[in-house]
């Protein structure tokens, strides 16, 4: 189901100048999709959707790849690299250590993201926690985060 919303909301924004999530939703609705804000809200950031500016001076909400825009690192990518200190594992638990204060943001854009095996986080002020399915789990989501982190931290 989500899939097909996804790819309902992706042809809408194509085909109609949508600049507002209640005109989404409206829209979804009478395409057969029973939504609420909430999740049109988590459809709009999973779907990495931006409002860009329209010839005629309005807004439309876009997918980010279908922009003039030239490769830049995600969202994700740059709050991640600029906020992550050290990521380590033990057992189920993933490790994310973080400058004082950045936590809740790493946390959140990780959150944002969809990953395998992945049961819940937990953040603090400076470092955020993931509960993993397994070890092996964790320690492959660990692997792939360090890559995101500069080495000079």
């Amino acid at each position: 189901m989500k899939r097909a919303r996804h790819k309902m909301i992706l042809e809408l924004i194509e085909k109609m100048p949508i600049d507002r999530q209640e005109e989404l939703m409206r829209q979804l609705r009478e395409h057969g999709f029973d939504v609420t804000q909430a999740t049109v809200s988590r459809d709009i950031r999973e779907l990495q959707l931006v409002k860009t500016a329209a010839g005629d001076g309005t807004y439309r909400y876009t997918a980010a790849s279908m922009g003039k825009r030239v490769h830049t690192p995600s969202r994700f990518e740059t709050i991640f690299r600029e906020s992550v200190l050290k990521v380590d594992y033990a057992g189920h638990m993933v490790l994310v250590k973080c400058f004082t204060g950045m936590a809740n943001a790493a946390c959140e854009v990780f959150d944002a993201r969809v990953w395998k095996d992945v049961v819940g986080t937990l953040s603090g002020d400076d470092t955020f926690f993931i509960l993993m399915r397994s070890e092996q789990a964790a320690h492959h989501i660990s692997e792939e985060l360090k890559q995101y982190i500069h080495s000079e931290h």
